[in-house]
């Protein structure tokens, strides 16, 4: 059942710990109560939301609007509201690294149109520590070369790994999570979700893993990256140079053909592009490559597309499993939500799951910040370094944190 109104603060019925906020630029998801939280696995997980939603709901979601009001009536400037649990037709939340869900289905869904990014309010008084500090930094980043040029020779050894490092930064009072959100929201694929443990996952991703409405299907791979500058010739030149680097381009090849792979067998036709694009955020410049398809079977939910998807070598490396054991081996913490996906689903497949960097974890008084580089044969540990610096600084000015906690 819906009821229309007119927009109001999007963040107005935010519930810290209950709600699940996802905003892109086809209109702005705000869940509010839990009926229930589904878990367990990624590769069952589709299974499991369809059982959940069940086959009503997804006559009465998609009927109504669940997924249409999202894509239209929201972007005119009407909000929809989607009551009564699984007869919204919605489950949302977050997908972490190791595939382990958490995803609410909701006692009510609003829909609005996008959000329009704030500036934030300087915040001072952080206590920063790098995990791990730069200097193993590189010497992981120069362990995972060795390795790569060990296994020059096998074609099943490793080609690609990504290597993150954080920032946990401890304030001297609780956060507030609206305050937080605020910047962050209208961003890219802005999101909140509630995390096990009473954590927030909070962030704004420049990357979509996969989207379905109806029959067609878009995933939007970012990888090879470079800082931008304030001096314009400057931003011109590392844009160029981005486009003209062997490294950056072999990089990001690797990843959009591990996507065209894991969705050829879903798609009736795929459209690839034979060469990546340029795309920017406010800190960073990226090559990116939109792959769009039309499924073969109109009843293939998103949630499918995402756990053949997921990692892809963008956040992982390649061979998938390989790069698993390196990351395990060389980083010294356990990812949890980073790099894996948050968006949401309704009960007639269709949805939006964006890769989950440019993100924190947020728990009463800290904030955890995840960045990371992919290293392939030829990296220079000086260069990865920088990267992740550079990419910290997104959520850093986001959240009005001095960019000196880098130093």
């Amino acid at each position: 059942m819906h009821s229309l109104t007119t927009a109001a603060d999007p963040l107005a019925g935010y519930a810290p710990g209950a709600s699940v906020l996802f905003s892109s630029p086809g209109g702005t998801l705000l869940t509010r109560g839990v009926r229930t939280v589904v878990g367990g696995g990624l590769g069952s997980l589709p299974e499991r939301v369809a059982a959940v939603l069940g086959a009503d709901g997804a006559a009465s979601g998609t009927a109504n609007g669940t997924a249409n009001t999202s894509a239209n009536g929201s972007a005119n400037g009407i909000t929809a509201e989607v009551t009564d649990g699984a007869a919204s037709g919605v489950a949302a939340g977050a997908i972490g690294f190791d595939g382990a869900a958490h995803l609410i289905v909701p006692d009510a869904a609003t829909w609005s149109g996008p959000l329009a990014p704030v500036a934030a309010a300087p915040r001072g008084g952080w206590r920063v520590r790098p995990v791990p500090g730069p200097a193993d930094y590189r010497k992981a980043v120069r362990r995972a070369v060795e390795i790569m040029e060990s296994a020059a020779d096998d074609p099943d050894g490793l080609r690609k790994v990504v290597l993150a490092r954080t920032l946990e930064l401890d304030g001297d009072g609780p956060l507030d999570l609206r305050d937080l959100l605020r910047p962050l929201a209208g961003r890219d694929l802005s999101f909140a979700a509630p995390l096990p443990g009473g954590r927030t996952l909070i962030g704004a991703s420049p990357e979509l893993l996969v989207s379905r409405r109806g029959r067609a299907v878009l995933s939007n791979p970012l990888a090879g990256s470079a800082a931008r500058s304030a001096d314009p010739a400057e931003d011109r030149r590392r844009a160029e140079a981005l486009t003209a680097s062997a490294k950056d381009l072999y990089e990001h090849r690797l990843v959009v053909e591990a996507v065209a792979d894991a969705l050829q067998p879903y798609c009736a036709r795929l459209e690839v592009p034979q060469s990546p694009e340029l795309t920017s955020t406010e800190t960073m410049w990226h090559l990116s490559t939109r792959v769009t398809g039309v499924l073969r079977d109109p009843g293939t939910p998103v949630l499918a597309l995402a756990a053949a998807l997921h990692p892809t070598p963008a956040v992982c490396g390649t061979p998938r499993a390989e790069a698993r054991r390196v990351i395990g081996e060389l980083e010294p913490f356990d990812r949890g939500a980073y790099t894996g996906l948050v968006g949401w689903t309704d009960a007639a497949g269709d949805g939006e799951w964006a890769v989950t960097i440019r993100c924190a974890e947020v728990a009463e008084r800290t904030l955890r910040l995840f960045a990371g580089a992919g290293i392939v044969p030829g990296s220079d540990p000086e260069r990865e370094l920088a990267e992740t610096s550079a990419k910290f600084r997104t959520m850093l000015r986001a959240l009005g944190v001095s960019t000196d906690a880098l130093a």
